[in-house]
């Protein structure tokens, strides 16, 4: 292995650990969408107050992730963000609603009301959700694109890549794309109810009203994952030859677990913890179940980037002209780019600590209804 190679390996595991990182921090939009299941003024604000502590990690993490796909593999970040402007633009908007709605949701002098900004929380929460893991299905089920690199050349119309005319919309009515979209949605909901119950302390009918949202949430999450994991493993993919040339391989996401036998193990160990997560947070009055499936999710999407990306797989196909569909090796920044930014990435241990840091002093005693006072801060 050359070190361009390896260091297209590494950022692309990069990328993986960011993405895991997103997927388990959307149990805040997960959390939004429950905010009117049933729930009384107090035990709104309660949640409200829980999630307000924990919003700014998921945007920034969306950042992030956006950040790194453009210096590691800036053609995908030309390719989808650039061509998928809708889909992309969408889950953008969502987001800024979601950040207003913290920043002035119980501002004095809010002439929207409350429940205005409510109702954004829960747009940015269904919404968010969906439209991310229909973005993230299009690693495996590909779009309509088309890659000329020569266009760069071309002094009217500098565009290397050009999708479909209906620019990302055709990817939101995908059933494949779709189907991945709902279930990241019931397992950020499912997440969710096990946050609530690790750090809202509102008494034994609100945690016993939890128990219920986590298995609901869960096993619907549950059948949804396992309706997309039979349509991905029965899938045929796009996978590069030694000399580049793209062929269609039966059932190849299957065969990546077998041949990358350690990411399958992973796959199946995420799968397990996530499962011991939702029963624990479903049957019992423990408290630890975020950490289980937090754990579990974490595994499953690295294994789900590794196998969409590893072993000269195009991790972005394309439908309609195969040859140019994007793989690790034909999408990377320069080996000079990608050794820059790989020292650039020994400061994220750092970051990380940061991160768990902060989140540990926040969520000491967990949230209580003094927490809710007039003279404590609310969002």
């Amino acid at each position: 292995m050359t070190e361009l190679e390896f260091l297209q390996a590494y950022w692309w595991l990069l990328i993986a650990v960011l993405g895991a990182a997103l997927v388990f921090m959307l149990f805040v939009q997960g959390g939004q969408t429950m905010l009117y299941c049933r729930n009384s003024v107090e035990d709104r604000q309660l949640m409200v107050n829980s999630l307000g502590r924990k919003w700014e990690l998921t945007f920034t993490t969306l950042v992030v992730f956006g950040g790194a796909f453009f210096a590691s593999f800036p053609l995908f970040y030309s390719t989808s963000f650039g061509g998928a402007y809708w889909l992309w633009l969408s889950i953008l908007i969502s987001f800024v609603l979601q950040a207003v709605s913290y920043e002035y949701r119980r501002k004095h002098g809010n002439i929207y009301g409350t429940r205005t900004y409510d109702a954004f929380l829960l747009i940015n929460g269904f919404f968010g959700c969906l439209l991310l893991g229909v973005a993230v299905a299009t690693l495996f089920f590909g779009a309509d694109f088309e890659v000329v690199r020569g266009n760069i050349l071309d002094g009217t119309a500098p565009v290397i890549s050009r999708w479909a005319p209906s620019r990302g919309i055709e990817l939101m009515t995908d059933w494949r794309c779709l189907l991945l979209g709902v279930a990241v949605f019931f397992l950020a909901r499912t997440n969710a109810a096990l946050y609530f119950k690790n750090n809202i302390n509102a008494g034994d009918d609100f945690a016993s009203r939890l128990n219920r949202k986590v298995l609901i949430n869960g096993l619907i999450f549950a059948v949804l994952f396992v309706a997309f994991v039979i349509v991905l493993l029965l899938h045929s993919g796009l996978q590069a030859d030694a000399n580049g040339v793209v062929n269609r391989v039966d059932n190849l996401y299957f065969h990546n677990l077998v041949d990358m036998w350690w990411w399958g193990i992973a796959f199946v160990l995420g799968v397990v913890l996530v499962l011991a997560g939702i029963g624990v947070g479903a049957f019992t009055k423990a408290r630890c179940g975020i950490w289980s499936t937090g754990l579990g999710v974490a595994l499953v999407v690295v294994a789900l980037f590794a196998i969409a990306g590893y072993n000269s797989t195009c991790y972005l196909p394309s439908n309609s002209a195969p040859q140019c569909s994007l793989t690790i090796a034909n999408s990377s920044s320069s080996l000079y780019t990608l050794r820059t930014m790989a020292w650039v990435s020994l400061g994220v241990p750092f970051v990380l600590a940061y991160i768990i840091y902060v989140w540990r002093k926040m969520n000491i005693g967990g949230i209580t209804t003094n927490d809710i006072s007039d003279k404590a801060h609310q969002y």
